[in-house]
C-alpha cells in the first residue's frame, strides 16, 4: 500500500492511460516505461484494460508500478487485484474502495476535491488522496491545504500540463498524474517516439532533484 507513495514521492509522476475505443495499450504502456515513467494508471472503462492490466503487471519491472482507474464500486476493486493492478484510482471518494483495496493489500487513490473529503479519505489508509479536478483549483489551493493537514499527500489529477508539475510540486504536492499532455495521439495510433520524448519531458520535470 505504501509502494505507490514511495514511487510518486521519488519520481512524481503518474501516466493515465483512458481511450474510448481498442487502443495498443501494451505499446503505449511499454514506450512510458522505456521512457522513464514508474506508474501508470489503465481506465477501467476503457476498452481491454483488464487483460492488458494482467499483461503488463507479469512483464514490467518490479519498479513499475501497473494499477487499474476510473474504480467505482468494491467489486471494482476485485477485479483490478485479480488482474494483478498493484493500486486503483478512483475519481470519487467512497470508503468501501479504499478499504477493499486495503485488505486486498494493494495501494489506492481516492478522488477528492474538500479538506474534508481529504482529512476522511485519508484517516482510512489510501497509499495518497488525488486532488480531482486540480484545474479548478490549482497549486495555490494544495499550498494552502498543507498547512492544515501537512501529512495528507496530494496527488493533483486533471488538466496538468507540463507547465504545472513543478509549480504543484513546488506547492507540496506529493506527485502529478497526467494523461492526454503526456499521451497525445499515441492511443489512436500516433508516434511512440514522439510519446516517448513527451514522456521524457514529463519525467525530467517530475523527478525529485
Amino acid at each position: 500500500m505504501t509502494e505507490l507513495r514511495e514511487s510518486l514521492r521519488r519520481n512524481g509522476l503518474l501516466v493515465i492511460l483512458r481511450a474510448r475505443q481498442e487502443a495498443p495499450l501494451v505499446e503505449v504502456v511499454r514506450s512510458l516505461i522505456e521512457a522513464g515513467v514508474r506508474a501508470v494508471e489503465i481506465t477501467l472503462p476503457t476498452p481491454g484494460a483488464l487483460d492488458a492490466v494482467r499483461i503488463l503487471a507479469a512483464q514490467a519491472p518490479p519498479d513499475v508500478l501497473i494499477g487499474a482507474g476510473t474504480v467505482l464500486t468494491a467489486a471494482d476493486v476485485a477485479v483490478a487485484a485479480d488482474a494483478g493492478a498493484r493500486f486503483v484510482v478512483s475519481p470519487v471518494f467512497r470508503p468501501e474502495i479504499v478499504t477493499v483495496a486495503r485488505e486486498s493489500g494493494i495501494g489506492s487513490l481516492p478522488g477528492v476535491f474538500t479538506p474534508t473529503e481529504m482529512a476522511a479519505a485519508w484517516d482510512l489508509g489510501p497509499s495518497a488522496v488525488k486532488l480531482f479536478p486540480a484545474s479548478a483549483l490549482g497549486p495555490a489551493f494544495v499550498s494552502a491545504v498543507a498547512a492544515p493537514l501537512p501529512d495528507v499527500p496530494v496527488v493533483p489529477t486533471g488538466g496538468v500540463a507540463l507547465s504545472d508539475v513543478e509549480p504543484y510540486l513546488d506547492a507540496g504536492a506529493l506527485g502529478v498524474a497526467v494523461g492526454s499532455p503526456v499521451l497525445g495521439d499515441a492511443l489512436s495510433g500516433g508516434s511512440l517516439s514522439a510519446l516517448r520524448s513527451r514522456a521524457r519531458d514529463f519525467v525530467a520535470a517530475a523527478v525529485r532533484r
